[in-house]
Parts: structure tokens; sequence; C-alpha cells
């Protein structure tokens, strides 16, 4: 459990940084990056349901990632009318 948090939650670091770097996020879909929050929350939820550690500190941080993702992207699309 614990590995695979890490490899999908560290997946997102990359995009994260590129996007507070570049300070632009045109190339990231909204539905995406709504979807994909939506959805990891919903995960941070089961997990704290089923009192699983792993499930909770990888979509913790994995939320914290979108959530600076979504926030770049709600930014970006604010700036740009796209």
């Amino acid at each position: 459990g614990y590995l695979a948090g890490i490899l999908t939650t560290f997946a997102f670091l990359p995009q994260a940084l590129r996007m507070i770097r570049t300070r632009q996020a045109r190339d990231v879909s909204m539905t995406w990056a709504a979807s994909m929050t939506a959805g990891v929350f919903l995960w941070l939820c089961y997990g704290v349901m089923k009192q699983s550690l792993p499930m909770i500190s990888a979509n913790g941080i994995t939320l914290m990632l979108l959530f600076v993702i979504l926030f770049v992207k709600i930014r970006d699309r604010g700036k740009h009318g796209s």
C-alpha cells in the first residue's frame, strides 16, 4: 500500500512544480483537474473511514498537489479566458 501510494503521489509532483515554475496551466484540462481532485478527495475520505494510513497519507499529499494544480489552472483560466 505504501509503495503504490508513494509512486502515484509523486507522479503529480513534476506537474505541480512545473506549473508553479512556469505560472501557467494551458495544457492541463480543467475537467481532468477538477475530476481528479474530487476523486482523490473521495479516496481520502474512504481511507479515513477504513482507517488506512497508506490511503490517508498518499491521498492527503496527492490532494495538496492537486489543489496547487487546480489553483494555477483556475488562475490561468482567468488570465487567458480559456
